[in-house]
């Protein structure tokens, strides 16, 4: 997967994430983007210790890898910096 894959899936991870933990409004584009990217490689490393494979290409199960990859990232952020009200 090349470096616009890896942005696309990145963004939309990233964005689904931070829907799911109730940062949407707080992020942005290159936000979501990192946070994806960065959910990614934490999903695979998660996926790894239940018998599964990490991000295998532009599909829903490594959309589905780096959804749950960012969900922890953002939930890791939260309980280390604290969740700010806005």
């Amino acid at each position: 997967m090349g470096i616009c894959g890896w942005i696309i899936l990145g963004g939309f991870a990233g964005w689904l994430a931070s829907i799911f933990t109730g940062d949407n409004a707080r992020m942005g584009f290159i936000a979501n983007v990192i946070t994806g990217i960065i959910g990614s490689m934490v999903g695979g490393f998660l996926f790894s210790f239940i018998g599964g494979s990490g991000v295998s290409g532009f599909n829903l199960y490594s959309l589905l890898v780096a959804v749950v990859g960012a969900i922890a990232v953002l939930s890791l952020k939260k309980l280390i910096f604290g969740s700010k009200k806005s």
